[in-house]
């Protein structure tokens, strides 16, 4: 390999135009990053492919995904350097799919997008032959054959429920050694007398949360935890919300 070429990737992260190389193969996946050579704009094709070291790179502003869900769980999957190419994935409370789609764009082959609700899946996703969209399905109370197939990873974004009523039910679908990044929001898994209008705004009251999900997941499941990051887009009205990645 000449010296004065790199891979795309690394070329993008050492230009300070991604945060880290996984950030960087990501937007090229995406079909957000462009060269820009002899006055043309090209896009780049994919993170291996080899360009000078001075090429001068682009990487589009453009709303990436349908919903801010999507840089939420980009968040987690940088946070935890969570590769999920070639994964097969349930998004458990899918609602207008941004967890969906950027699971996608990361390369995973297929989605189980389910949630309770109907009518809210993002035209986009509900037209992509990946994405298998299953409405008015409460997991809670779903058929054990429900899906076709284990699912590699379970990416969980619930409201108005704690994840320790969820997570039992899910884990029917995981295969052993499957991955699950959920996330915990403390004003539904907290009483109401630590909650002020709608927001946990104590950190020892939004870390009390995350350690209850933790401790069930754990002791009353078997689950290991692999770690727990702080969402990188807040929650309704400001709430700080919290992705804890675990696996079988």
């Amino acid at each position: 390999m000449a010296k004065n070429r790199n891979r795309a990737d690394i070329v993008l992260a050492e230009q300070g135009l991604a945060e880290s190389r996984e950030q960087a193969k990501r937007l090229i996946m995406a079909g957000q990053v462009f060269m820009l050579e002899h006055g043309n704009r090209r896009a780049i094709e994919k993170p291996g492919q080899q360009i000078l070291l001075d090429t001068v790179l682009e990487v589009s502003q453009a709303e990436r995904f349908v919903s801010r869900g999507g840089y939420k769980l980009l968040s987690a999957l940088d946070s935890f350097q969570l590769d999920v190419t070639g994964m097969v994935a349930l998004d458990a409370g899918a609602s207008t799919g941004g967890f969906t789609d950027c699971l996608l764009q990361c390369g995973a082959v297929r989605v189980y997008a389910v949630d309770v609700g109907h009518g809210q899946l993002h035209w986009k996703l509900q037209r992509d032959p990946r994405v298998i969209n299953m409405e008015r399905i409460n997991l809670r109370h779903a058929p054990l054959d429900l899906l076709p197939e284990k699912v590699d990873v379970v990416v969980m974004d619930c409201s108005f429920i704690s994840l320790s009523l969820l997570l039992p039910p899910v884990l029917v679908f995981l295969k052993d050694q499957g991955q699950i990044l959920a996330l915990v929001k403390p004003q539904f898994e907290l009483g109401a007398k630590h909650i002020h209008k709608g927001v946990v705004r104590s950190e020892a009251l939004q870390r009390q949360a995350v350690e209850k999900i933790q401790t069930f997941a754990e002791q009353e499941l078997g689950l290991s935890t692999l770690g727990v990051a702080p969402a990188g887009i807040k929650g309704p009205k400001g709430n700080q919300e919290y992705f804890i990645h675990i696996t079988r």
